[in-house]
């Protein structure tokens, strides 16, 4: 032990040393650039290619960026306008200035404008209480309903078609807990068989009689509009949303029924999802628009948009699928032991412990499944449907006044898709930070 101590040391400082600022290059902007682009020889000659890539593109669009026209009536205005300024070429912003109700609402009519307006802000609402678990529960009830008034705002005519179509969700709730009472399994059939039939054969005739009952100038009535009306981020709005919410719960019933010990079940899941995953979405398509109303009863009449929501739904289900049983697969055997100890049946185990986690898992997965099929609502112009990267675009460019004009249509139109898919990966993020639960 040394002999060294307080005493025998001449001075002892008794005060803290001020705190000192870092060095310039272990802070700020500096280190981030030193981490991050000059790391390594390796990182500093991408990092120069890169600078070198974004020059050669912002030297080639800012000029025509920087010449951009905002009013005009016609192209030939519009570059006259740019050749007075002395510029070689320039944006021409005033076919969307000029047109951008085409580009939104397509050609739905003008005063009838306020209908999908209001249906979007309504879906906020009713997605507030589905997406934040912060938004006042009640508003679920909202929620149930938002898809039947949705459709009535949208295409109008009698307020008793989606309310006798929301009455087919209510007869499939009360199949369940009836069914229940004889086996599990029967309540899922029931709750399955018992909407469609009545969707099939009995929600078009209930609906007519009623509507038939009052006169049209009551406040149940609205003005009807056909679907070749529809187009631009309307049409891509209503399928992707429709298709979002209903291949989701798809999805998780294929999931578990290709999981399922019952041979039948687990060979029609496998079948179902391997075959619209080996067929070219575009098929689908002409598929709805073609053969569907083969398939349905004689005399029946199917929108062509349902006829297409149905599809891009089924190839949306497919493979939301199989990222949930990605989801299912990376669960340890251990959970599914746990809700048998606890004397958990199937349903109950699946709905408390299994799919809860693996949902989680599968987030990322389920979101780009989302976005991709979202961004397929374009490929609606090929059954003759307006959609607003083509056919709005071709309709546009269609007009005298217009025609040949380019990039700046595919451009807005990009930047709406860019805005959407951005907000859904951001919401993506957040709901994995939020489930974050281990190594806390």
């Amino acid at each position: 032990m040394s002999d060294t101590h307080a005493q025998t040391v001449p001075f002892v400082r008794d005060t803290m040393l001020p705190q000192a600022n870092p060095p310039t290059t272990e802070a700020g902007a500096v280190r981030w650039m030193r981490e991050n682009l000059l790391s390594g020889p390796l990182n500093v000659i991408l990092t120069l290619l890169a600078i070198a890539a974004i020059y050669w593109v912002v030297q080639g669009m800012l000029p025509w960026l920087l010449a951009s026209v905002w009013n005009a009536g016609s192209i030939a205005e519009c570059r006259q306008i740019i050749a007075d300024a002395g510029r070689e070429s320039g944006a021409c912003w005033a076919v969307i200035r000029e047109r951008w109700p085409q580009f939104l609402f397509g050609f739905y009519p003008n005063h009838l404008y306020w209908r999908p307006v209001t249906a979007l802000l309504l879906l906020f609402v009713a997605l507030a209480p589905v997406l934040f678990s912060k938004a006042p529960r009640q508003l679920l009830w909202f929620s149930a309903i938002y898809p039947g008034l949705a459709f009535w705002l949208l295409w109008g005519g009698s307020v008793f078609v989606p309310v006798v179509a929301l009455l087919g969700l209510a007869l499939g709730w009360a199949a369940f807990h009836f069914g229940q009472r004889i086996s599990p399994l029967a309540g899922v059939v029931a709750a399955i068989l018992l909407p469609v039939l009545w969707w099939l054969f009995l929600a078009g005739p209930v609906a007519e009689d009623l509507g038939n009952l009052l006169p049209r100038s009551m406040p149940w009535w609205m003005e009807e509009v056909r679907s070749d009306k529809f187009g631009g981020f309307v049409l891509a709005l209503t399928i992707g949303v429709s298709g979002i919410a209903l291949s989701l719960p798809l999805g998780i019933v294929l999931a578990l029924g290709r999981q399922s010990d019952m041979f039948l079940i687990k060979s029609l899941s496998v079948c179902f999802i391997e075959f619209i995953r080996g067929v070219p979405l575009i098929t689908l398509l002409f598929t709805a628009s073609l053969l569907l109303n083969y398939f349905l009863p004689p005399g029946t009449t199917f929108d062509i948009i349902l006829r297409v929501i149905i599809m891009v739904t089924l190839f949306a289900a497919a493979y939301i699928a199989e990222v949930i049983r990605g989801g299912l697969a990376a669960l340890p055997r251990g959970q599914y032991e746990a809700a048998d100890a606890l004397g958990l049946d199937y349903f109950r185990a699946q709905r408390l412990i299994i799919l809860p986690q693996a949902l989680k898992i599968s987030i990322p997965g389920i979101v780009s499944t989302f976005i991709g099929m979202f961004k397929d609502t374009t490929l609606v112009v090929f059954v003759g449907l307006l959609d607003p990267l083509k056919g709005i675009t071709d309709a546009v460019r269609a007009s005298p006044d217009w025609k040949g004009i380019y990039w700046e249509p595919y451009i807005f139109v990009g930047a709406i898709f860019f805005i959407f898919n951005f907000s859904m990966s951001r919401y993506s993020m957040y709901l994995e930070r939020k489930l974050k639960t281990d190594h806390r």
